[in-house]
């Protein structure tokens, strides 16, 4: 007898994934794929998505014909349209979020609509050029209006994926909330300058990210969902498991504190200290604070590995010393020209590498100033709203001395170590599990292991 399954698409800028989930979240097939990037009419890097779309249809025809496929769902990165005209065809490139923004345009719309600091507060978005992608559709209407004029509709990446398979034209919250500047917060409605533009009509309509489009597959019906973007796909699992409270810290070359139970607006202080707000799938604003903890990480272990002649993972067999935190010197004042801006660079930066004996004592040191930045970036979310637990996941979950600091850092919370394997697949297949899936969550969806501050060790 066949195994019931969910087809998840996981794209990422680099690894493209497709996998099979049984009714107990099993990984049941796994497959893996990387696409030469292709380039814009200017000459930038951007995906291919000819590529992508072809690859997207031959696995879902391969796993249908050989499985027992339920449902199927997406997510994938976010701040990126496909814009497609009245037939379905794709009219430009993918373009690259990280695409040059023009300045002159910037400027033009940001002194049409209120200023820098109005429309991103509103739209819980700080400037960030093609990052918000609303902006990349302004971009073409302001310097491409022929290419603008052919555009029917414009999805965000989940939903074009989608589209590939249920020829249905949907926006999602997710992706539309999600630093685009395209979403008023305090009106939950698109912002004005979008409908002074006409831009919301390019965008199609709503649907709830937990909806399904029957679609017949070689002759089996499938329960298709809309796509979600990667971030608040990521989040589903704790929603689904946790009531209470919590923040999840999620961690990699970004550290983001996510809080989906901060209801507060940002203000202009917030989004200067690189805050903003995703949005969860039922459509509530998630407070998001970041820290660019993990790059500084890279960077500073890489001259501990030079310095100390150890390997560069060498951090991975540091286990955390108490006795060094308590040694740990005040790092020196940075001389005039030297400062830092809010939470841009760690104390560490100031220290010299001749003060420390060891590898390991420089390291902790590392993780003690970066930990300084992490609880200032951290509170900005936790604020009032009577959180007690905090999650880690992503690299430094698996790092003890990040975490042992972490629960001294915060000595009032619970402070877990929490993983989900494939946790963006996993919360793309739970937004549509009561379309396939009959089975009550698994208790063991998530490992957790907990940090204390008293004994420092590990229960």
């Amino acid at each position: 007898m066949s195994v019931p399954v969910v087809a998840i698409f996981d794209i990422g800028k680099t690894n493209k994934k497709l996998f099979l989930f049984d009714e107990h979240y099993h990984v049941v097939l796994e497959k893996n794929a990387q696409f030469e990037e292709t380039r814009d009419e200017d000459g930038d890097a951007c995906e291919n998505v000819a590529q992508l779309t072809a690859w997207v249809k031959e696995q879902l025809d391969e796993v249908v014909s050989q499985f027992d496929v339920k449902a199927v769902n997406f997510t994938t990165y976010g701040a990126s349209f496909v814009h497609i005209d009245d037939k379905g065809r794709v009219v430009t490139p993918l373009y690259n979020y990280l695409k040059p923004y023009p300045q002159p345009v910037s400027d033009a719309f940001f002194s049409r609509y209120g200023g820098e600091v109005a429309v991103s507060r509103a739209t819980a978005s700080p400037v960030l050029g093609s990052l918000n992608s609303g902006l990349q559709l302004y971009r073409i209407k302001q310097l491409k209006s022929l290419i603008y004029s052919r555009i029917k509709w414009s999805l965000h990446l989940p939903q074009y994926i989608s589209f590939l398979i249920t020829n249905k034209t949907i926006s999602d919250i997710t992706s539309i909330g999600c630093h685009t500047q395209l979403w008023d917060f305090d009106k939950n409605t698109y912002h004005q300058w979008v409908i002074a533009e006409g831009i919301d009509k390019k965008l199609a309509p709503i649907a709830p990210s937990d909806s399904v489009v029957p679609v017949t597959v070689h002759g089996k019906e499938l329960q298709v969902g809309g796509g979600l973007h990667d971030s608040s796909s990521a989040l589903i699992p704790y929603l689904a498991c946790f009531s209470e409270p919590f923040v999840l810290l999620s961690t990699g070359t970004w550290c983001i504190s996510l809080n989906p139970f901060n209801a507060n607006p940002l203000t202009p202080e917030e989004l200067a200290q690189d805050c903003l707000c995703y949005m969860e799938y039922h459509g509530k604003p998630v407070k998001a604070s970041r820290l660019f903890a993990g790059n500084e990480h890279e960077i500073q272990t890489k001259k501990l590995s030079a310095k100390f002649n150890k390997p560069l993972d060498h951090f991975k067999e540091v286990e955390f010393n108490p006795d060094m935190i308590a040694s740990i010197q005040p790092a020196p004042k940075p001389r005039p020209g030297e400062e830092v801006e809010g939470l841009a660079k760690s104390a560490f930066y100031l220290r010299d590498l001749d003060d420390f004996t060891s590898y390991e004592e420089a390291y902790h040191c590392l993780i003690s100033d970066i930990m300084e930045l992490q609880k200032t970036s951290a509170q900005l979310v936790i604020q009032d709203t009577g959180v007690k637990r905090i999650f880690v996941d992503g690299g430094f979950s698996k790092n003890p001395v990040y975490m042992h600091l972490l629960a001294q850092a915060f000595p009032k919370m619970e402070v877990f170590a929490a993983s989900v394997a494939q946790a963006t697949a996993v919360g793309a297949a739970l937004a549509v599990h009561k379309h396939w899936n009959h089975k009550p969550l698994p208790g063991d969806l998530i490992e957790m292991k907990y940090y204390r501050v008293a004994q420092n060790m590990e229960i």
